[in-house]
């Protein structure tokens, strides 16, 4: 195992979305994460969506590159090898209740410099997960189309990627700390802060306090800019969006639609090079655009805006990404292929950084529930065959 990471070494009691995106994002920038898996899989084991076996490709997407050793937490034994790990790696990821023996406090005392890392979902330690944080934010009130009079939930899990990410900086900013000083800690975040706090850097919550007023729904309307979706004459659908006054200025030129944007500003009085005065005049501007687009293919349009520099993307659904997107192959060094038990051989995303002097390294399939077992406890325990044997016998692993 190598890349930028390697040498870092932790342990992951994680389920969901952010805990096991975090150690995945390690292990693909060359970390070595030991999952410790419940004797059967937890409760994420099984969640959609399922290949055409029933095998997970939630989990195995989420779990890339990672090792998984099965023990059953709920005998002293159990429990007793899991610290051990932990002790033994220096760094332990968790999103669960670490209570006892796995507990920051009593982990410290025989690995004073342990970096422990704890996603919550509340930050009083409350159950939250990324759909009941988002409704708290407003935006599902932002959602949706302009008819829609109640909240719209999003697809995305944008709260649970967000978090992870932040755990896996906050993780590595502690490493960093014990480098220099030699002393461990333990960081703790919560995905209602994360969403809070995203909320405040990207002005929504100063919005509200200062003008005291809700952001009106906008459906697919680009939020103070230019940015909006049209249809094509083939049936398909697109989104022209407008932030530079070069941009817009392309947008004209390829269009040929430039005396009627500036018939529209003597109309209403304003100056479309500026992204507010785009965005109020939104409606009528998309009223120009429309009959443009709906005359001509999508290859069409894909070609006059590609030669014009007009910033653009086409809608798709997710099989047509994966056939029209030359990003979506082996060309692309973000991707590989890996033959997943369960599963079959199939494309796969490994770390999303590219650095120049540790060149990606190809993803690596997830691991199957115990697979590691004996690997783990062998080389981190010093554990005999015999001994893993008669753990394995007595329910303690597998």
């Amino acid at each position: 195992m190598t890349g930028i990471l390697h040498g870092l070494r932790l342990v992951e009691m994680v389920a969901f979305v952010a805990g096991p995106m975090a150690g995945m994002t390690l292990a693909q920038t060359g970390a070595d994460v030991v999952r410790i898996d419940p004797i059967g899989g937890g409760v994420d084991n099984d969640r959609w969506p399922l290949s055409p076996n029933g095998v997970s490709l939630y989990w195995a997407g989420l779990n890339k590159g990672t090792r998984s050793v099965a023990l059953n937490l709920r005998q002293p034994e159990g429990r007793d090898i899991a610290r051990a790990l932990i002790v033994d790696a220096g760094a332990f990821l968790t999103n669960l209740q670490a209570r006892g023996e796995l507990a920051y406090e009593a982990l410290r005392q025989a690995r004073p410099d342990l970096i422990m890392t704890t996603i919550r979902g509340n930050p009083d330690g409350g159950i939250a997960v990324d759909y009941t944080v988002n409704a708290m934010t407003g935006l599902p009130y932002l959602t949706g189309p302009l008819d829609a009079a109640g909240p719209v939930n999003h697809v995305f899990p944008m709260w649970d990627m967000a978090a992870a990410l932040s755990a896996v900086n906050a993780t590595l900013a502690a490493e960093r700390w014990r480098r220099e000083t030699g002393q461990g800690q333990h960081v703790t975040l919560a995905l209602a802060d994360v969403a809070l706090a995203m909320m405040s850097h990207l002005g929504f919550l100063a919005d509200a306090e200062i003008s005291g007023r809700n952001r009106p729904k906008m459906g697919n309307h680009v939020y103070g800019t230019f940015g909006r979706d049209f249809a094509t004459s083939d049936g398909r659908r697109l989104i022209v969006v407008v932030v530079t006054d070069r941009q817009w200025k392309a947008l004209g030129e390829a269009t040929g639609l430039v005396e009627k944007f500036a018939l529209l500003e003597r109309l209403l009085d304003v100056d479309l090079r500026r992204e507010g005065d785009r965005h109020r005049a939104r409606d009528l501007i998309a009223a120009v655009i429309e009959p443009w687009c709906a005359a001509r293919t999508m290859q069409q349009i894909a070609a006059t805006f590609e030669a014009a520099g007009v910033l653009w993307g086409p809608y798709r659904t997710t099989t047509e990404m994966l056939a029209e997107d030359p990003r979506c192959s082996l060309a692309n060094n973000l991707l590989g292929r890996i033959d997943q038990p369960g599963v079959g051989p199939h494309l796969a995303a490994g770390s999303i950084a590219d650095f120049s002097e540790a060149p990606r390294e190809p993803p690596r399939r997830a691991p199957q529930l115990g697979e590691h077992t004996e690997e783990v406890l062998s080389e981190r325990l010093g554990f005999s065959q015999a001994k893993i044997g008669q753990l394995i016998e007595q329910g303690i692993a597998a």
